[in-house]
């Protein structure tokens, strides 16, 4: 997947928006296999990771639980991603990192038609995703062919369509 013919490795490395939740969209929380559990028991800092696990008829996979990382109700207020390094960004290799993550910014999204689309998140503030009838483009060409394949083997990365996500 190309999306730095689109974003700048720069631009990520200095923004970094991904890596950081906020409690109202914990459901953005990338889904790990569940090797992960076992290799990172601990963040890049040290300080253990802890995980919540899922075994649902579309599979098994984990997330890391960032529950105990709020200090307040506010659905608005933040907590990192326990492998984001401030200094170096992503402190996970390339092959433990989660397939939602090297995709970011774009999403797999399940239709009400049931159809499955390749999407992208209004809220990354990458300047270079404005042109998206390029993104349209590169979307048809390999991007779904790469969420299609993905998918088959791991169903838990498609999510339900949520208002305001732009359909590639």
């Amino acid at each position: 997947m190309m999306i730095s013919d689109f974003i700048k490795k720069e631009d990520c490395r200095s923004c970094r928006f991904c890596c950081v939740f906020r409690r109202k969209s914990l459901w953005e929380v990338p889904k790990h296999q569940k090797y992960i559990k076992d290799k990172y028991p601990t963040g890049f800092d040290g300080v253990p990771v802890r995980y919540k696990e899922f075994d649902t008829p579309s599979g098994s996979w984990i997330i890391t639980d960032l529950s105990d990382k709020y200090t307040t109700d506010d659905p608005e207020e933040e907590a990192p991603c326990p492998f984001l390094d401030p200094d170096r960004g992503c402190a996970l290799p390339d092959e433990d990192k989660p397939f939602e993550c090297k995709a970011w910014p774009l999403r797999y999204m399940r239709m009400e038609d049931n159809s499955l689309k390749v999407t992208l998140t209004p809220t990354c503030p990458a300047p270079g995703l404005k042109d998206t009838a390029a993104l349209k483009k590169k979307s048809s060409q390999s991007w779904e062919k790469a969420f299609e394949e993905y998918a088959a083997q791991n169903p838990y990365i498609i999510n339900e369509y949520r208002e305001g996500y732009i359909i590639l």
